[in-house]
């Protein structure tokens, strides 16, 4: 499922091709097709993230809500545009681009009244200006859950998956099992401050990377990292190897339905 970062990256690339001028908004494959009748040749005026949650800003008209899950993508492209390939749920056009959007979770149009109460049952954002990280800390220090448990709750923290969470809690030596209320508040401004810096960081480049510059591959005089999520990483889908730290060998085990990665040396209680 697409991290935070890459939503956001959408909301900017939605704005910067298809932000000006009347668009053409249909549903070749027919499942939005009501709701692109009500959008088309209106204007795309305004593009939100919050989380994994894309708001697509038509004025009056309201907001068309995506959520990707684990299946949606989108692609941009420019005039002339082609005929839909496949299950194009979303398609918004102008005279010079357009953004096919296939195989979402959630795409529905919603009211701004509906809109903000999204907002009010996601946690703080680490991408948003107006992210509440009192709130996030407030949750998790009166916690028994485990700090890897707690990164993943939406409702807590917003936009942070598998990737994100596994590497910060190892760049800061953070056992994946300690509970949150056991985890010290300067601590967690470290995290959080980290997690800012690394999803910035993967809005500018769309892709993940987590690895100081000393344990870059050609620092190590190792091979890049070979991965369908892209990016250098200490412990993602690094089961069973090398730890590029202390050599000691990555931890793998499933819980609660989620694969998680750490180093049992650098990771200790």
């Amino acid at each position: 499922m697409p991290e935070g970062h890459i939503v956001h990256r959408l909301a900017y690339q939605y704005r910067q091709q298809l932000g000006e001028g009347k668009l053409r908004v249909s549903s070749p494959q027919g499942r939005f097709a009501e709701s692109a009748k009500r959008l088309d040749d209106s204007s795309l005026t305004s593009t939100d993230a919050h989380g994994k949650q894309l708001f697509l800003g038509f004025g009056d008209e309201g907001y068309v809500r995506v959520h990707l899950g684990l299946y949606g993508k989108v692609t941009f492209g420019t005039a002339p545009t082609p005929e839909p390939v496949g299950a194009v749920r979303l398609r918004l056009e102008s005279d010079r681009a357009y953004a096919d959007l296939r195989g979402p979770t959630a795409c529905e149009l919603i009211t701004a009244e509906e809109k903000d109460a999204f907002h009010a049952r996601l946690g703080p954002d680490p991408l948003r200006a107006d992210a509440d990280i009192e709130y996030a800390w407030r949750r998790i220090s009166k916690s028994k859950r485990a700090i890897s448990d707690l990164l993943l709750d939406q409702k807590i923290v917003s936009g942070v998956g598998n990737v994100y969470r596994a590497e910060v809690l190892f760049r800061h030596g953070i056992d994946p099992h300690l509970e949150g209320r056991r985890l010290p508040r300067a601590v967690w401004d470290i995290v959080w401050a980290d997690l800012v810096t690394l999803m910035r960081d993967g809005v500018r480049l769309g892709r993940i990377d987590t690895v100081y510059p000393e344990h870059t591959p050609s620092a190590m005089g190792r091979e890049p990292r070979v991965d369908d999520h892209g990016g250098e990483v200490y412990v993602y889908r690094r089961g069973g190897q090398d730890c590029h730290v202390c050599a000691a060998t990555v931890t793998t085990l499933k819980v609660n339905g989620r694969n998680l990665f750490w180093c049992p040396t650098c990771q200790k209680r």
